[in-house]
């Protein structure tokens, strides 16, 4: 991993560096002397809030210190500390108490970790309240939430302007974005492919209310001065998308540099083919972070209620003028839902989306709530049987 503020660049180092010489490192090469010096922690967006958040962790924590989850590995972990990189798991105590695979740490988390003395490794013992997460279900038949990615302020939602393009799937992951809590944009990449790109900008805006969208081109260098507003210094920037969308072109354009592998896209489909094979944080020049993470064919959804209603607010705005409160919007009298549709201020595709998401949440909750009362009851079993043991039967030998 290197680290860059403001255009200095340092290779991740074998042994353990202070923050003192790495903010020097940095400031030797090139940054302005006068200006304060940046720990390799606060490079990675570390404040006050953050610091206020560890410290309120429950004591016994001696010798645990703060670090952030930079990429993941299945059940093994990458973090950064004070004292460096370092290769991490959670503790036996953690892995027992976890109530659900959400609360294993995920790339962006804040962990208190306690690095083991004499090596580069670190155990994980707890994770510090996060601010947003971008969920998803996990594929299985069980249902069960995976976190992509952890504390994000701004989330880049990518869809390239080629074969591939899709305002339908944007619509998705605008739902699982604004049930994150991050910001979401919408970057329509590979805008040098694109003879009409005003008219895709539109029609993604018509589908996205209020979300910025803008398209850019990495080959051509075109609209890089759209991007500064979100590259601020201490943001962590995640971006998605399908694969083959221009995700890690995106974060290498940006970085100046190849920092991520990226390949072609098949010449039959447009399709991506996966390149990114795991969620990694990135510190770039400006002093912000962006989390690369694996193309997704389909966004499972994972309790987006909210988000659903935000991503869909036009249509939800229109629905509260129905004749009836419960209006389903097919064929009730006074429906302002089938109204819109007919006089072509709502675009049925678009309701047909806000339709198929609403049916897709509410089977899943269906799915989890059937589940969670199978556990129950597995649950109560096995209490009742420790609290009522079988009393032994009598023999004649008694």
């Amino acid at each position: 991993m290197k680290w860059q503020d403001g255009g200095a660049a340092s290779t991740a180092p074998d042994a353990p560096v202070s923050a003192d010489a790495d903010a020097n490192a940095d400031a030797g090469a090139g940054a302005n002397a006068d200006a304060p010096s940046r720990s390799a922690l606060e490079l990675l967006g570390w404040n006050d809030g953050w610091r206020l958040a560890f410290d309120a962790l429950p004591a016994g924590g001696a010798g645990l210190v703060p670090a952030r989850v930079t990429a993941q590995f299945a059940s093994q972990y990458r973090v950064w500390a004070e004292e460096g990189e370092l290769a991490a798991e959670v503790s036996g105590k953690f892995q027992f108490q976890a109530a659900s695979r959400g609360e294993f740490p995920a790339v962006g988390d804040w962990v208190a970790a306690q690095p083991l003395p004499g090596e580069r490794r670190a155990v994980i013992h707890a994770v510090l309240p996060r601010r947003t997460a971008m969920i998803r279900r996990a594929a299985g038949t069980v249902p069960e939430e995976q976190v992509i990615g952890a504390n994000i302020d701004t989330l880049f939602i990518v869809n390239a302007l080629n074969g591939d393009y899709n305002v339908r799937k944007i619509e998705r992951f605008l739902v699982a974005a604004w049930e994150s809590g991050s910001s979401p944009v919408v970057l329509l990449t590979k805008a040098d492919l694109c003879d009409d790109a005003a008219r895709r900008i539109a029609e993604v805006e018509a589908a996205a209310p209020g979300v910025p969208v803008h398209a850019v081109s990495a080959l051509e260098d075109q609209g890089r001065a759209q991007l500064q507003p979100y590259l601020l210094p201490g943001r962590t920037i995640a971006v998605t998308g399908s694969s083959g969308a221009g995700k890690s072109t995106l974060l290498n354009w940006l970085a100046g540099e190849d920092r991520q592998l990226v390949q072609g896209v098949r010449e039959d489909d447009a399709r991506g083919r996966h390149t990114t094979t795991h969620r990694e944080l990135f510190p770039l020049p400006g002093g912000f972070v962006m989390m690369d993470t694996p193309g997704m064919r389909e966004l499972q959804l994972w309790e987006s209620d909210a988000g659903r209603q935000e991503a869909f607010a036009d249509i939800e705005a229109i629905a509260a003028a129905c004749r009836f409160r419960d209006c389903r919007h097919e064929k009730e009298l006074g429906c302002a839902v089938r109204e819109a549709i007919r006089d072509g201020s709502l675009d049925e595709k678009r309701y047909l989306s806000y339709k198929k998401t609403g049916r897709e949440l509410a089977r899943q909750t269906r799915k989890e709530q059937s589940v969670t009362m199978r556990a129950k009851k597995s649950a109560d079993k096995r209490q009742n049987a420790r609290a009522n043991p079988p009393r032994r039967q009598a023999t004649d030998f008694d």
